[in-house]
């Protein structure tokens, strides 16, 4: 049977709407900064392997094949991130929230900095790209753990009317995270020559990830832990083993929805924000810099109007306007890709402002909390990962590797490819009509 501790179940001051702002401010910072710091390491990657990696590490490869390889190993991110969801899952219904996350960050920063001192294959052969495989396997193992968690951080915490924005605040972590690498990369490359950015440009953006994480453990060990687990934790209702429970019934039919229902979100995400970068420097031809800065000015737009997607799921629910967000992606493929299509910065960057700025926007505002209402407390954090993680293999990591292959099956037309994103929002937005949240379950 479910917990009786419901996801609106705020007993104890720090959850109440009455608190003062300054009660809330540090977990919703913790989750802020923190969720930022993991995602701009994480996409670091996704922007290298674009640009630097399929020519560092595999360089006596065909243009196409040294991309798939790179993107293979940004692929096997997402493979380890459901071990990683698994294990800091378990962890978090155990111990606790705040000191997991502050684990996976030490791992993430950990693994990223390493890859900023990784020898190349000119360098020392093929133990460049293998050593670079395992550093990205450990990445993939640490961000396993970080989105539920950073999630919960925030809604736990949330008084029962704003559990929508607060939901929202980690997701503005991932748009700033993916602008700060991209940022960066496209300011290395305007203070700097090609060459020089290749042979080790490249390597400060990855270094500098070391005195972001040092900021961000502190902040998440000042956070305090949620009062909703401190509940559970304080009845002895902790979970033995809360994976077991995520998938029997009844979390069953929320975990496989759920999963169903992230497909095109991550589909829509790994398109905009990873492929369509390779896609518009080596297919279209744009140069890289303004490419980049395209898709830094559409993730800070996203950024900035993901709380106005949070205040919507606390108007109309989450449910509502995740689908209908979904619905919207799913509709403006083709559209997109045509403006991608005509070959110039300007139809590029209209097209990322809109599919990528605004409409993410609107419906990854209120997926944190839409999952958060589908399991009980004591096997949330367990039951938020396994949807997000073990879907992020299918959803995002093999995305650019399925639209690589199949425009290159196609002889360049992405026509095939858009049609595969077409039925990742369909499916998506049937699962989700069909989720059913934990009060609706209770009452029924």
């Amino acid at each position: 049977m479910w917990s009786h501790v419901t996801p609106t179940d705020t007993s104890t001051d720090a959850g109440t709407a009455a608190d003062p702002p300054a009660n809330l401010r540090t977990p919703l910072l913790a989750s802020l900064v923190g969720t930022t710091i993991e995602w701009y390491d994480f996409f670091l990657y996704a922007t290298a392997a674009s640009l630097v990696f399929n020519r560092a590490f595999f360089p006596d490869e065909s243009s196409l094949v040294g991309t798939l390889l790179s993107f293979a190993t940004f692929a096997v991110g997402f493979v380890v991130r459901p071990i990683g969801g698994f294990v800091f899952g378990h962890i978090g219904d155990r111990i606790g929230r705040k000191r997991t996350l502050a684990a996976t960050m030490l791992l993430m920063g950990g693994a990223t900095a390493l890859m900023g001192v990784l020898p190349t294959a000119a360098q020392i052969g093929i133990l460049a790209p293998i050593l670079l495989l395992v550093l990205r396997i450990v990445q993939g193992f640490a961000l396993g753990g970080e989105w539920a968690g950073a999630v919960l951080l925030a809604v736990e915490h949330s008084p029962p009317n704003r559990r929508g924005l607060f939901g929202s605040i980690p997701q503005v972590g991932l748009a700033l995270g993916l602008a700060l690498g991209t940022g960066v990369f496209a300011l290395l490359q305007v203070v700097m020559s090609d060459e020089a950015f290749l042979a080790y440009g490249w390597r400060i953006a990855f270094l500098g990830s070391i005195a972001l994480v040092i900021v961000g453990v502190v902040v998440r060990l000042k956070a305090t832990e949620t009062p909703e687990f401190e509940k559970v934790r304080q009845s002895g209702e902790t979970s033995t083993v809360p994976v077991r429970e995520v998938f029997r019934p009844p979390a069953l039919r929320s975990t496989v929805l759920g999963m169903l229902s992230r497909w095109g979100e991550g589909a829509a995400f790994n398109t905009w924000g990873v492929f369509a970068i390779s896609y518009a420097t080596g297919t279209l031809h744009l140069a890289k810099v303004p490419t980049l800065v395209v898709v830094t000015v559409a993730a800070l737009l996203m950024a900035a109007l993901l709380p106005v997607s949070g205040l919507l799921a606390d108007r109309f629910g989450p449910k509502r306007v995740y689908a209908s967000g979904i619905a919207a992606y799913g509709i403006l493929v083709f559209p997109v890709f045509a403006l991608f299509s005509v070959g110039t910065l300007t139809t590029y960057a209209v097209g990322m402002i809109l599919v990528f700025g605004v409409v993410h926007a609107w419906f990854y505002g209120a997926q944190g909390t839409l999952y958060a209402s589908l399991f009980p407390t004591r096997i949330r954090y367990t039951g938020l990962s396994t949807v997000y993680q073990l879907s992020g293999v299918y959803a995002s990591g093999l995305t650019p590797l399925i639209l690589v292959a199949l425009i290159a099956a196609t002889d360049g037309s992405p026509w095939l490819a858009c049609g595969y994103l077409v039925a990742t929002a369909a499916i998506s937005v049937a699962a989700t009509l069909a989720l059913k949240p934990l009060d609706q379950v209770q009452s029924a």
